[in-house]
């Protein structure tokens, strides 16, 4: 029954979140919905993970991020009702620590994004304020229960819905039928239909195996899925850029084997770290050139860049499955070429142990005899 002033919004990766913020957004700035809140800021963790080690002060943060808000005065924020939308808690590289007592209540203080935050999130700070979070589920929690005071959840597609999707994106009827039928015999396909991109990723594969000369079984599991879409994105920039030479698939595959393996490991590397989003340093890391990245064949639909503010660059992948598809591959390329160095990490074998060697191959022939 108390006022609802936070809200946190869950959902998995890729069902709809920052749709959903931005429907909400456009709605207000259109006059259609919620005329009680005077004025809406976006923010999204991408763009605050640039500024994470600088001093602002919640006004300036503010000017610089909404240049036309540059007008707006401490005076005026004190006394409208503004709503502060931060998208994509799961994107954060901020320290969120609420246990820290730096008390910020003036919007003209200057501190870390990180305090601002918290003390935004706690009231202490525009107390006026409305805020309302993104986040996937795993990420949730970096947000204190009693900071909240309502949580939803974004759902994605009903089975009804996933249908209508299929039926919407292509105009031939007969192909939107098959596909629906064929998603239907996946039970795995089928439940990962609710997630809008997974829909857009089996399109784009299905579609292409029905409306070309490509033989073989239709995929039925996660796994030949993403190999199917892996490989149609790579098809397609070679076509785009070969002038329709041909090239056989094992000459592409190796063509485009070490962009792959570097791609593998940018995903593996931060998966382990909890990053979805990378930057440029994140990518030289890897030993992985920007150009070099996207103009690879397998970078066509799988791994994006967008500008964000001060005209930096942000990159990520285009779904977190396809993250974690690419690092199960990095994976798999350091079992099968002996990569023991990357092995012990990943399985924590102490290097001083003289059994060590023998453990990661007797692992490694595990692996291929049961697959």
């Amino acid at each position: 029954q108390k006022h609802i002033r936070v809200v946190l919004t869950n959902g998995v990766a890729g069902v709809g979140k920052t749709f959903s913020v931005q429907k909400f957004t456009l709605d207000w700035a259109e006059d259609l919905e919620n005329q009680d809140v005077s004025l809406l800021v976006l923010l999204s963790f991408r763009e605050l993970n640039l500024i994470k080690d600088e001093q602002y002060s919640l006004l300036t943060l503010l000017h610089v991020f909404h240049p036309t808000l540059q007008k707006v005065t401490a005076e005026q924020l004190a006394v409208c009702k503004p709503l502060f939308i931060f998208d994509g808690l799961d994107e954060s590289r901020l320290s969120l620590d609420f246990n820290n007592r730096e008390v910020v209540s003036d919007v003209t203080q200057k501190s870390s994004v990180n305090v601002l935050l918290t003390n935004l999130i706690k009231g202490n700070l525009l107390p006026s304020a409305l805020v309302w979070i993104t986040s996937r589920p795993a990420a949730a929690n970096q947000i204190p229960p009693p900071c909240v005071d309502r949580v939803t959840e974004v759902r994605g597609f009903t089975d009804v819905q996933k249908e209508e999707y299929f039926r919407r994106r292509f105009s031939d009827e007969e192909l939107s039928s098959r596909i629906i039928s064929h998603i239907k015999t996946s039970r795995s396909l089928h439940i990962m239909c609710h997630i809008p991109v997974f829909c857009w990723i089996t399109a784009t594969v299905l579609e292409h195996m029905l409306t070309t000369e490509q033989r073989g079984e239709l995929p039925k599991t996660l796994t030949d899925m993403y190999s199917h879409f892996l490989l149609v994105q790579t098809k397609r920039k070679k076509n785009k850029y070969d002038e329709g030479h041909e090239t056989s698939p094992q000459e592409l595959r190796e063509a485009d084997r070490e962009v792959l393996v570097k791609l593998g490991r940018l995903a593996f590397e931060h998966l382990e770290k909890g990053n979805i989003m990378f930057y440029q340093e994140d990518l030289e890391q890897c030993g992985l050139d920007v150009t070099e990245a996207l103009d690879s064949g397998v970078c066509t639909e799988i791994f994006k860049r967008e500008s964000v503010i001060f005209q930096k660059t942000v990159y990520c992948f285009v779904h977190l499955s396809i993250q974690e598809f690419l690092a199960a591959v990095y994976m798999f390329h350091c079992y099968t070429n002996r990569n023991t160095e990357v092995l012990k990490d990943f399985l924590k074998v102490d290097d001083d142990d003289d059994d060590d060697d023998s453990f990661i191959d007797d692992d490694i022939n595990f692996y291929r005899t049961s697959n």
